[in-house]
């Protein structure tokens, strides 16, 4: 990435897969909520907040729409329609694990917090990758240096 604002949304990438990396190898095999996976489900859902609400509204009002000028509308649409996807998965998965970090958990939450944690960890890691492999690059041509100083500016500021 030469951009600015393309290595700052790289970095938030790699930060996340981390994280969705821990999480998924510490709820695929836990039996039940402990402390520690409680801790790692509060920083989870705290991710869910910032990736979809900051991230993908900064994608979408000022990335999508340069991408669709410059004639790459088809993988700008496919990018928000994953988004929306990841937005209703985790629309349904917040709650649950902000309880489940509080310690409030049945069998049948923990049952759900799993599944839906995997089906979001799944949607997420291979939309950062068609992102990384396919919109990031772009970036390099679609953005001039005054642009991105203001871009990168913008979204640091949103942090």
């Amino acid at each position: 990435m030469t951009t600015q604002t393309g290595r700052m949304l790289d970095e938030e990438h790699r930060r996340n897969l981390d994280l969705l990396e821990r999480m998924e190898r510490a709820i695929a095999g836990a039996p039940a909520a402990t402390p520690e996976l409680r801790q790692l489900l509060d920083a989870f859902a705290r991710s869910m907040e910032v990736d979809i609400g900051r991230h993908f509204e900064f994608e979408e009002q000022q990335l999508f729409p340069r991408l669709a000028e410059a004639g790459d509308g088809s993988i700008a649409a496919l990018m928000r329609e994953e988004h929306e996807a990841i937005r209703e998965v985790a629309g349904e998965l917040l709650p649950l694990a902000r309880e489940v970090a509080q310690g409030v958990v049945d069998e049948e939450a923990w049952d759900r917090l799993r599944l839906g944690t995997l089906e979001l960890i799944e949607r997420q890691v291979s939309h950062i990758q068609k992102e990384t492999m396919a919109v990031l690059p772009l970036l390099d041509d679609l953005l001039d240096p005054d642009t991105d100083g203001e871009l990168a500016l913008e979204y640091a500021a949103t942090a």
